[in-house]
């Protein structure tokens, strides 16, 4: 495999270790970068490492410290960083199984392709693949690479799996505070109709080489109008773009039959508006 392993230890269940190497799922994708640039000589801006009352330092005077009050700070080695042992450092142990909707999608980080270290382990690589995809679950558990421990978690994806890292519970904000304030009510049971059916009309299968970066697209294009213009300036004024704000229903409705037409459908295709039901009591909202 050309692609260099991010990390190689093993999947522990029970007494069954299973050496496994872990390869990142994704990549970067097209970006524009700037650097910042001295104009009247047209050459890049260095950064040096400073310190206060002293100047440049050399970087083999640097240390790793933790300020624990205002001004004080305790330094570290590096290799007493390193001499950090956690029980998870090669090994992941699996210590929990969850169906996977029960994991919030908040919680979710960054995905990595798992596969058998070798040919010895693929057996149990294969049974353990296998049980989680006919009992639906989600290993758990905690895992140290590059510095720092994440809780993961691992489920089948093809003929290998995947481990995504989890964000913490305190990385997570309470959606409680974002949500409070929006009203429980029933909807218009005509606007639903309406809404229904153009989801209805635009639904499709996803395909994610459809999708690409068109802020990238404009920022190349604005840097090879540059390039042409001779250092010209170049500001195009898209006024009109925000959102009007507002509550009114029958503006919602217009909008929908306009949208349902300009897909190509007629609101007359979808059957006639239900009664609306009878007002629930608002369900307990979750956190």
């Amino acid at each position: 495999m050309a692609a260099r392993a991010y990390w190689q230890g093993q999947i522990r269940l029970a007494l069954v270790s299973i050496p496994v190497e872990i390869y990142s799922a994704t990549k970067s994708g097209a970006q524009v970068s700037f650097k910042q640039i001295h104009e009247p000589s047209g050459k890049p801006i260095h950064y040096d490492k400073v310190v206060t009352g002293v100047g440049p330092v050399d970087t083999d005077e640097i240390m790793k410290g933790f300020e624990y009050e205002k001004g004080s700070y305790v330094l570290l080695e590096q290799d007493e960083i390193d001499a950090v042992k956690l029980e998870s450092k090669k090994t992941l142990e699996l210590t929990q199984f969850v169906d996977a909707s029960e994991i919030d999608v908040l919680y979710y980080e960054k995905p990595y392709f798992v596969v058998p270290a070798d040919d010895l382990a693929e057996e149990a690589f294969i049974v353990l693949r296998e049980a989680l995809r006919r009992t639906k679950k989600v290993g758990l558990g905690q895992l140290a690479m590059r510095g720092r421990e994440y809780v993961v978690s691992l489920k089948p994806c093809g003929r290998g799996m995947v481990l995504e890292t989890l964000r913490y519970a305190d990385e997570v904000n309470k959606a409680q505070g974002y949500f409070r304030d929006i009203p429980d009510d029933e909807p218009d049971a005509d606007l639903m109709d309406l809404a229904e059916a153009l989801i209805e009309k635009k639904s499709g299968a996803f395909h994610p080489q459809d999708f690409h970066d068109r802020y990238v697209d404009a920022l190349r294009d604005l840097i090879e109008r540059k390039r042409k213009s001779k250092g010209g300036k170049i500001i195009e004024d898209k006024g009109g773009d925000a959102p009007a704000k507002g509550s009114n229903v029958v503006d919602l409705m217009a909008a929908l039959k306009k949208s349902m037409g300009a897909s190509g459908a007629k609101a007359e295709d979808k059957p006639a508006a239900k009664k609306a039901p009878a007002k629930r009591t608002p369900a307990k909202k979750r956190a």
